[in-house]
């Protein structure tokens, strides 16, 4: 960025935003032996030896002066069915800890009971960082369960279980397919139906041909898959529906990293097209379902919100994902 170029803060604070991280909640004891707490996800690790961790506090934020004189402190991680708990400290409530199981361990500190992992601390430092400061503590008492853990993306709450969990419901009748972005465009097969998505009848493995993450190799392709962006009972695109349906279809959104097909037949089939976003809605996309799929998607990525479609082929909901506090 050059000198004459603005900082622009908002577009800084959506960049941040692309990184995944936990949901903690944070807490002490006040002076007058009341418990106070909030919700952060500015927490990670600083050292082995000694166990030091840390968390930024805005300078803003209401609990600012109870925290930057506090002698002791807790971080609970937050496992994925306790939104609910991340919204109570997150939110002005009065009588936060009334509304939460929490127990208090070696300093005294609370620690909400059933979080993924917590950990009791003493303030190591504090340090002056800009509109934060950062508190460093000292662990010395932690626990850790088998709990997933609540993940937080771009503005909203993220289940790691959730993708696993479709599949494993779906059972044999998934039919699992991708959305995946390139610099070039939206990975999409020219079929005799017209273009669709890759879809295969299992995840993985890479050795598999049979599976997605087979035919994505097969491609030439390298794919990451991110999160669940579909699901939906209905038939298979490009064949006719059956009475009882072809089972489960499970679509991920990811990214792809792929060379310029043109310039390398080789590696890249003939039959694979990358669409840029702008162009997907006039692209030969003839199963509506996927149609429905791809325009949907074109306009939560430009929104930067993402929610997942459950229903059939037809008719069904987005569920936004949770909204942070």
């Amino acid at each position: 960025m050059s000198e004459a170029t603005p900082f622009d803060p908002v577009g800084f604070r959506r960049a941040l935003g692309a990184f995944v991280t936990g949901v903690t909640v944070v807490t002490t004891i006040q002076a007058d032996g009341t418990p106070r707490g909030f919700t952060a996800n500015s927490f990670t690790s600083v050292s082995l030896d000694p166990p030091l961790v840390l968390v930024c506090i805005a300078k803003t934020a209401s609990s600012y002066a109870t925290f930057s004189q506090t002698t002791h402190f807790a971080v609970s991680v937050l496992a994925e069915d306790q939104k609910s708990v991340s919204g109570v400290f997150a939110s002005k409530a009065a009588d936060k800890f009334a509304q939460v199981a929490w127990q208090a361990r070696a300093t005294g500190a609370p620690v909400i009971e059933a979080a993924a992992a917590s950990f009791d601390c003493t303030t190591h430092e504090v340090v002056d960082a800009g509109d934060h400061i950062i508190l460093i503590g000292r662990v010395v008492d932690f626990l850790h369960t088998s709990a997933t853990p609540l993940g937080y993306c771009r503005g909203a709450y993220v289940n790691f279980s959730l993708s696993q969990d479709a599949l494993a419901a779906a059972g044999q009748r998934a039919q699992v397919g991708a959305i995946l972005e390139t610099p070039q465009g939206i990975v999409l097969l020219d079929t005799p139906e017209g273009l669709q998505l890759p879809r295969a009848a299992r995840l993985e493995p890479a050795s598999d041909a049979g599976s997605l993450q087979g035919m994505l190799a097969a491609l030439g392709l390298t794919a990451h898959l991110d999160f669940l962006f579909a699901v939906f009972e209905g038939h298979s695109p490009g064949q006719p529906a059956q009475p009882q349906g072809a089972g489960v279809q499970i679509y991920y959104r990811g990214r792809a990293s792929v060379s310029d097909p043109a310039n390398d037949t080789a590696k890249h089939p003939a039959h694979l097209r990358l669409v840029p976003l702008d162009q997907i809605a006039a692209s030969d996309v003839r199963d509506s379902a996927v149609r429905s799929m791809l325009q949907r998607y074109v306009k939560e990525r430009s929104e930067d919100t993402f929610g997942i479609y459950i229903g059939d082929h037809e008719a069904g909901t987005v569920q936004p994902l949770a909204l942070a506090h």
